[in-house]
């Protein structure tokens, strides 16, 4: 199977696709050629026989319209379809062991740009294609009765299906790279007013974040509203086109009103394929950017899978830089080193990269620069590393099943005693056969997020990571969970959190800001377990 999973079979398909509608196309533009020859042709009154053959013709070519363009679009849509499912499955195995990208652009990748695939065949390639065939049969037609004709018609369809859409194409990609600075700057101002709402709002600096990020949107807008007034006008253009060569083409057509009627009217019904091309050249840009990622992720060799066995289980960060595509580093050259017993603290405001150096450890993410190692060996080594650290994470996922099944995920064979204990340690008090809903959607967010960490509870890795995890439960029922949970812990424990408070006892605490570790000072350091 080759990068792109596009089989043999498929490529003949497509091609099948293309001729059908090629097909339709070329019935629709015959049906109007000899429907304007019929009417002008009968209103010289000939005998009757000498229309019969266009009256048959006129509907057998309504009806030859009609099914080809049924036939295409179920054979285009059809190997369209199965080619995208089999290359979405195939995106997502190379994205999910070790992903190098964070939870925005694995669903950028596994969704967006592969539905843009989908648009690229069936949006842009079928429909050029189509229109090729078709201009190219409507000139050479047109030549057997006029040269000239054939000239002026040819001409006119580059322009309109070439030139046209070559501009847009250029608009639009200058227009995606001036905007690109101010839609990054967007996401970074929707996520800082999504996760860092409280903050904001405390430092008396929700208004002015909104009202930048609606600068932003209104900015963009504007800007968008440009590019499509300049393709608007290539739009009009290419309806200019049409109309000019559908005049030059009757006038140097040279043959009867009738046949002159059939061969302007042919004309300007070919420019109806080749016309949305200009519209669809907008996306090019953006489609190829696409393809771009998408190969990039199917062209990366995937890793093999572990066979080792963590003996200690002593994990170490060495100068771990983390980027991700379009922003700015979310972690900068960090190091941590975690032998077995030792409690680490992560501090930090949102977006200072906490959740990303947990991944590091998970295994989720993986550091564009650095090392991040398990009894001196890379995470991508063991067979077993889920075993050996796990924990609750911000954006776990809770499945649609009963609160038992979502438990025996982290213990297949506990029994129900220990789901309740672990449920006890974590303050979730539903019955076990209690149905959670699509995505926790069940519960509260208190519930859901008690859940979470009763399931992590459970599972009692070696190293224990917590992300945020009674953030939004009430404070001091909050502190009790996590006393618990601490409690209950036996191993090495890294927890992220917004609250000093929390980290009383800890081996170390490590301070985050824009990607950075910063300067511990001595309370940042504490002897202890480790």
């Amino acid at each position: 199977m080759n990068l792109w999973a596009v089989s043999a079979r498929d490529t003949l398909r497509l091609l099948r696709a293309a001729l059908l509608g090629a097909g339709a196309e070329l019935a629709a533009l015959a049906l109007m050629a000899t429907a304007a020859w019929l009417l002008l042709r009968a209103a010289e009154r000939p005998p009757l026989g000498a229309l019969t053959v266009a009256i048959v013709a006129v509907r057998t070519l309504a009806l030859l319209r009609g099914g080809l363009r049924y036939a295409e679009r179920l054979a285009g849509h059809e190997v369209v379809l199965r080619w995208l499912g089999t290359l979405r499955t195939r995106v997502y195995q190379a994205l999910v062991p070790g992903s190098r990208y964070s939870g925005g652009d694995l669903v950028t990748r596994l969704v967006s740009d592969v539905d843009a695939l989908q648009d690229a065949v069936l949006r842009w390639l079928l429909p050029a294609g189509t229109a090729g065939l078709v201009g190219a049969a409507a000139v050479a037609v047109t030549a057997v009765a006029s040269g000239p004709a054939a000239l002026a018609l040819g001409g006119g369809l580059l322009v309109a299906g070439v030139a046209l859409p070559a501009l847009v194409v250029r608009i639009s990609r200058a227009a995606a790279r001036d905007h690109a600075p101010k839609r990054a700057e967007l996401a970074e101002r929707a996520v800082e007013l999504v996760t860092g709402h409280r903050e904001l709002a405390a430092a008396g600096a929700l208004d002015e974040h909104r009202a930048r990020a609606t600068e932003i949107v209104d900015d963009l807008a504007r800007r968008e509203r440009q590019t499509s007034a300049r393709t608007a006008v290539l739009t009009a253009a290419g309806t200019l086109v049409q109309l000019l060569t559908t005049i030059a083409v009757a006038v140097l057509a040279h043959a009867s009103v009738p046949w002159t009627a059939a061969l302007a009217l042919a004309a300007m019904t070919t420019f109806e394929v080749v016309l949305p091309l200009i519209g669809a050249a907008r996306r090019v840009p953006e489609i190829r950017a696409s393809a771009g990622r998408v190969k990039a992720v199917l062209a990366t060799p995937a890793p093999g899978p572990g066979r080792r066995t963590a003996r200690t289980g002593h994990f170490r960060i060495r100068q771990a830089t983390v980027r991700h595509p379009g922003r700015a580093p979310a972690l900068r050259g960090i190091d941590l080193d975690l032998p077995p017993g030792k409690r680490v603290g992560i501090l930090g405001p949102s977006g200072a990269g906490k959740t990303t150096l947990l991944r590091l450890l998970l295994g989720t993410e993986v550091p564009a620069t650095g090392r991040v190692t398990l009894d001196g060996r890379p995470l991508g080594e063991y067979a077993d590393l889920s075993r050996i650290i796990s924990g609750a994470e911000a954006d776990a996922h809770v499945f649609h099943t009963t609160v038992r099944e979502n438990l025996l995920l982290a213990k297949p064979d506990a029994s129900d005693e220990e789901l309740r204990e672990a449920c006890e340690t974590a303050g979730f008090d539903l019955d076990l056969g209690r149905d959670t809903g699509p995505d926790g959607e069940a519960l509260s967010g208190g519930q859901r997020q008690r859940l979470i960490l009763a399931r992590a509870v459970l599972a009692a890795p070696k190293v224990l990571v917590l992300d945020e995890p009674v953030e939004g439960l009430d404070p001091a029922h909050g502190d009790a969970v996590l006393e618990r949970v601490l409690a209950k812990a036996k191993g090495t424990v890294v927890l992220v959190t917004h609250r000093p408070e929390h980290l009383g006892g800890f081996d170390e605490i490590l301070t985050l800001e824009d990607g950075r570790a910063l300067p511990a000072s001595g309370a940042d350091r504490r002897p202890g377990r480790s």
